[in-house]
């Protein structure tokens, strides 16, 4: 839950969706973040965050997708941050620890040589860039500070941060000496976006994202990675409608039979909860009643599908959705 709730407590809304299972986030995401001149601190400045998969070694088309997000995102930055959760036992730890040997604190990962590869996969990728690294080590309200300083040390060993900054997102410890040390290294320049403006993800987009957030909490370890959401209608109430409604169906697509099982529950249990759960924080989104329609198919090996794991990406929807609306004015054009 690092990224996502640390960039949700920087722009003050729900940006990114957040769970306790690795992997949550699939897409870059913008959040941008105003902060007010401080005199004798720094300038007025806008900081755009880039929140981006969680960085691992693919094992699928997805997995590459998602990697090529981190890459994409490395490749137009002036600042680097690596997010750290400090509950999570690292690799490096163990080497210091050595085998059998716990460090102390609770959720801590056991050893394993995935994890030792994952995270050199990790600092392999920071040590390219060519820009300021900044270490953030999040959720410092869960651990000793006896805890955190070895810490400290082991990873600065991997890397050469220009800033080791502490912070707790929840408790907003530490934000304010975060936001400082950005503003100090970024360039001046014109804004990005407009000043009321916190991400650049279409409605739709979030809509499908709160849908698959439903999903990570419902359901157990196998399913949420191997469903997928893509909104299919979206009709915005009426204009001056008393009692606004936004009407909005969505499919949740998943690889076997055995999975739409379990996300339909016995009777559609499951999938009215998951349905109950996104329709209130769509409501909270949207500001408008929401009728929210779920059904669920079996697209199998659809993780190892180049053109469905594109077909995912916002950006790619908005284009079909453009060419689809083309067409349409191109035939009302047509004589009859």
């Amino acid at each position: 839950m690092g990224k996502s709730t640390l960039l949700n407590a920087l722009t003050g809304e729900k940006v990114a969706i957040v769970t306790a299972k690795p992997q949550t986030t699939r897409n870059r995401i913008l959040g941008v973040v105003e902060t007010p001149a401080r005199k004798g601190t720094h300038s007025a400045a806008q900081i755009v965050f880039v929140d981006t998969p969680g960085v691992h070694k693919p094992g699928t088309q997805l997995d590459r997708r998602m990697l090529q997000e981190v890459q994409d995102a490395l490749e137009s930055r002036d600042l680097v941050l690596v997010l750290v959760d400090v509950t999570r036992k690292m690799a490096f730890r163990d080497e210091q620890k050595g085998a059998g040997q716990e460090t102390g604190g609770t959720s801590r990962v056991s050893r394993s040589g995935s994890r030792s590869s994952e995270d050199e996969f990790l600092f392999s990728l920071v040590r390219r860039v060519d820009c300021p690294v900044f270490l953030v080590l999040t959720k410092i309200d869960l651990i000793r500070k006896d805890e955190l300083l070895p810490l400290i040390e082991t990873l600065t060993k991997q890397c050469n941060f220009a800033q080791v900054i502490p912070v707790s997102a929840r408790k907003r410890d530490g934000l304010d000496v975060l936001v400082r040390k950005i503003v100090e290294v970024l360039p001046q320049g014109q804004r990005y976006f407009p000043k009321d403006q916190y991400t650049d993800q279409p409605v739709r987009f979030m809509v499908a994202e709160l849908i698959r957030e439903s999903i990570l909490i419902e359901t157990g370890e196998e399913v949420p990675y191997a469903a997928a959401v893509v909104v299919e209608e979206f009709i915005e109430p009426e204009p001056r409608a008393k009692n606004p409604l936004t009407r909005i169906m969505a499919a949740i697509y998943c690889e076997r039979a055995g999975q739409k099982a379990i996300l339909i529950g016995k009777g559609g249990s499951k999938l009215k909860d998951i349905g109950t759960g996104a329709r209130r924080k769509i409501e909270s989104l949207l500001g408008t009643r929401v009728y929210l329609e779920l059904h669920v198919i079996v697209e199998p090996g659809w993780r190892e599908s180049k053109a469905f794991v594109e077909q995912l990406d916002w950006r790619n929807q908005i284009e079909d959705l453009a060419h689809g609306q083309a067409g349409e004015q191109d035939g009302d054009d047509e004589p009859s």
